[in-house]
Parts: structure tokens; C-alpha cells; sequence
């Protein structure tokens, strides 16, 4: 790792810790309404793997997606906007926590492992128009025993797709761990047929090589099944405290002994690719810039009224109406 990488990796998993802790004081205030699932702790697995891509690449996820849309490219205020339901946000305010989108990330969606087969569909479509890409599928532990895990499996090694499918076990599916919600846990293997690997989604240079050479493989072999081993330090979402079913000795053990920010700024000082003064440096410029972001956030506008009944087609016919709540509401809408 040369320092200017060591910098960005480290400016961007405080720029997510940063960008979620606002999030959930947002949230705490009622500006943000709704559902909200934090990435607070699992930086190193969204950011390692980016490096690893280029933006031709695919992702998709679940619900945890503030960190993956921003890393994505999504601005700040792109993502806490959509947060807070305003017009500066990523999907005009429409779409909020679990639906965020940018060019080749495809949110971002709330239904629990509906992402994984989908990740399929865009890895086939990467085959057909014979691109030299791969998707990223994502999902949690708490997903992994889906069904339509294993249907996607089946059908990306039938027909070779250059699909990578990662769970990022946090070691519970919202207040289940995974020891009580699944015979075997090792999710690395469930592929059966399908090879797999596991990475500490905890170091972000462990990612990064791992979808280095996951990436290449993919595109040359077909699916490979990854697990991030990973952690979180909020609850399932803003709704849990997360403290019932795990202890705060627990959640404390993992700060202090395994948290990626953590880990990287000790290897970066220990190795002389950085001062503590210039890693606090970058913390304090990161704190400003994301608070920024929050004001620009609560004082947006909201859309008119008038918009809900936009972007429900591709190019609608310019006399198409849509209904309303009842038969008397005929709106206009454009694309």
C-alpha cells in the first residue's frame, strides 16, 4: 500500500463512520423518517472492495447501503438528502435509506436477499454484451439461507457469470446470530458447487486483495461465493438498540481490538506512511464537510406534490395520465 492509498482508504471509511453517525443523529431528530440501517463498522468491506473495481463494475445490495452509494460515487448531501426525503437527494427524495442509486450501483433494496438473483441478471447481461466486468452481489447473514440464494447460485454456475456473491456476515441477521440461525455458518461454503473464499472484512487491504484477485478470477471462471467477516456497531436499524441479544462488553471488544479505521491508522503510523497529526488532520476537515452536508440536507426543498406522479415510465406518451388514489385523480407525468 503506497501512503496516497493508505490516505484515500482512510479518508474514506472516516467519511462513511462520519456520514452514518449524522445519519443516526438525523434520524434521532425526526429529520429522518422511516427506516434506517447503519454501516457503522463495516467500512473496510464497501471500501476494500471498490478498490478492487473499476466503475464499469457492478454492485448491488441490501438495505445497509449509505456506505456503498456513497463509495459509488453519491455525493454527500446526494445521500443524506435522500435521507431526509429532499430534492437534492440521490433519487429526488423518493427513494430514502434502502433506496439509493448511481451509474452501475443498483441500490440499495429493502426486500430481505431479493438483491442476490438480480446480481445474476446484471452479471448475464455483462456475458451477453461480452463486457469484461462483474457484479458484486451482496447480502447479509441474516439472508443467507434464502432460497433464492441458492436458485441465483444455480443458475450463475449453469451459465458462468462473472458474478461474485458476497454475504457480509455481521454475525447477526438483525437480533438472531448467525450460530442460532444457521446449521452451518462457514457461508463461504454454501456454494457447494461454486468456489469459495473467506476475508477479515474487518482489514481493508484483506478485501482489496481478495476481490483483486476474486474479480479476475470471476470474469475468466464464473461465480465464486465470498464472506466478509464483518461487525456492526449499531443495532439490525435505527429501531434496535442492539443490546438484547449481544453485550456492550461485546460491542467494546470489537472498537478496540478488531475496528478497521483503527486498524488501517495504526499500520499506517507504525509503517511511517502517516502522522497522527495529518490522520487527525483529515478527520477534522471530514467532520466539517459532512456536517455541511447535514445542513444543506434538513434546508432543502421537498418536491411539489405534483412529482409524485414522475418517473413512474421510460419516455411515457405525452398524453398518458396516471391515476391517483382514487378514479377522479388523472395526473400528467413525464419521464
Amino acid at each position: 500500500m503506497t501512503k496516497e492509498e493508505g490516505m484515500q482508504f482512510y479518508r474514506e471509511m472516516v467519511t462513511i463512520r462520519r456520514l452514518e453517525t449524522v445519519a443516526a443523529n438525523l434520524y434521532k431528530s425526526k429529520a429522518v423518517r422511516g427506516f434506517c440501517h447503519l454501516y457503522s463498522g463495516q467500512e473496510a468491506c464497501c471500501v476494500g472492495m471498490e478498490a478492487a473495481l473499476t466503475k464499469e463494475d457492478a454492485v448491488i445490495t441490501a438495505y445497509r447501503a449509505h456506505g456503498w452509494a456513497y463509495i459509488r460515487g453519491i455525493s454527500l448531501v446526494g445521500v443524506l438528502a435522500e435521507l431526509t426525503g429532499r430534492q437534492s437527494g440521490c433519487a429526488r427524495g423518493k427513494g430514502g435509506s434502502m433506496h439509493m442509486y448511481a451509474p452501475n450501483f443498483y441500490g440499495g433494496n429493502g426486500i430481505v436477499g431479493a438483491q442476490v438473483p438480480l446480481g445474476a441478471g446484471i452479471a448475464l447481461a455483462y456475458k451477453y454484451e461480452k463486457k469484461p466486468n462483474v457484479c458484486l452481489a451482496l447480502y447479509g447473514d441474516g439472508a443467507a439461507n434464502q432460497g433464492q440464494v441458492f436458485e441465483a447460485y444455480n443458475m450463475a454456475s449453469l451459465w458462468n457469470l462473472p458474478c461474485i456473491f458476497i454475504c457480509e456476515n455481521n454475525g447477526y441477521g438483525m437480533g438472531t446470530s448467525a450460530g442460532r440461525s444457521s446449521a452451518s455458518s462457514q457461508y463461504y461454503t454454501r456454494g457447494d458447487y461454486i468456489p469459495g473464499i473467506w476475508v477479515d472484512g474487518m482489514d481493508v487491504l484483506a478485501v482489496r486483495e481478495c476481490f483483486r484477485w476474486a474479480k479476475e478470477y470471476s470474469i475468466k471462471n464464473g461465480p465464486l461465493v465470498v464472506e466478509a467477516a464483518t461487525y456492526r456497531y449499531h443495532g439490525h436499524s435505527m429501531s434496535d438498540p442492539g443490546t438484547s441479544y449481544r453485550t456492550r462488553d461485546e460491542i467494546q471488544e470489537v472498537r478496540e481490538r478488531k475496528d478497521p479505521i483503527l486498524k488501517l491508522k495504526n499500520r499506517m503510523i507504525e509503517n511511517g506512511l502517516a502522522t497522527a497529526e495529518e490522520l487527525k488532520k483529515i478527520e477534522q476537515d471530514i467532520r466539517k464537510q459532512v456536517d455541511e452536508a447535514a445542513t444543506k440536507a434538513k434546508s432543502d426543498a421537498e418536491l411539489p406534490v405534483e412529482e409524485l406522479y414522475n418517473s413512474v415510465m421510460v419516455d411515457p406518451p405525452a398524453d398518458m395520465r396516471i391515476r391517483g388514489c382514487d378514479v377522479t385523480i388523472q395526473a400528467k407525468t413525464v419521464a
